[in-house]
């Protein structure tokens, strides 16, 4: 399918352009970095779109209506805004890969979002998310997880359902260990720990049944310090550790 592509970015618009509600035939809108500070429920005509991005704008929210873009397949963008908040109908983009979400105001994401089961990658960065929804777990395609710059001190039970997680990073919270429901996710590889409050490491990290696939961990910025045992463990596997 050729895609139908509407390029605004960095367009000094201020507001989006009344006409832009009628291109239905849009598979692609970008409006990243274009000033605006509000979209309209209009949004939801646009329903063959499969590309958004409104990143780096002045939205404080974001329609219900964008649940509608129930065609959106590929990419959402809604980072670089002040967004304190998501519509709990985020959850019927089903069919979405990636969503940025970062560098906003959002204390919390909408249950909701555990119904997005295509996504394979979600980041939430520097945001003010104290802890994750439950339904998180459901995420079952999700590949990387990306939660630097929040105020996690734990993670919930269900993260152990994210059989294909490959990247996590929980650089820059509030976690003072390592989270143990991380221990037996298959397939991770990459976990970056920096600049949390973690003093002392689980014995599990070095038991050959725990994080098989894991090939890196960032530990540094913390005060703690692996022992010996443990780097040789992780060693013998071929996991780089950084302290």
């Amino acid at each position: 399918m050729t895609d139908v592509t509407l390029n605004l970015w960095r367009q000094p618009l201020g507001e989006v352009p009344a006409g832009v509600w009628d291109r239905t035939d849009l598979t692609v809108l970008i409006l990243a970095d274009t000033g605006i500070a509000e979209l309209p429920p209009e949004i939801g005509r646009l329903t063959g779109l499969r590309t958004l991005d409104l990143g780096h704008n002045k939205l404080a929210e974001v329609p219900a209506e964008l649940g509608a873009l129930t065609g959106l397949g590929d990419f959402l963008y809604l980072h670089d805004n002040a967004l304190t908040a998501l519509p709990d109908t985020l959850g019927r983009l089903t069919a979405l890969r990636y969503l940025n979400v970062g560098e906003n105001r959002l204390t919390e994401l909408p249950a909701t979002i555990g119904e997005m089961a295509s996504l394979v990658e979600l980041r939430a960065q520097h945001n003010r998310l104290g802890a994750l929804p439950e339904e998180i777990g459901k995420l079952g395609a999700i590949r990387e997880l990306l939660l630097q710059g929040n105020e996690l001190s734990d993670l919930p039970d269900s993260v152990a359902g994210l059989t294909e997680l490959r990247e996590l990073e929980l650089r820059d919270n509030s976690l003072t260990a390592v989270p143990a429901v991380l221990a037996g996710l298959p397939r991770l590889r990459r976990l970056d720990l920096r600049g949390n409050r973690i003093t002392e490491l689980p014995r599990w990290l070095g038991e050959p049944g725990a994080l098989p696939a894991l090939e890196k961990l960032d530990l540094r910025w913390n005060d703690v310090r692996p022992s010996a045992r443990l780097l040789d463990a992780l060693g013998a596997r071929d996991c780089v550790v950084l302290y």
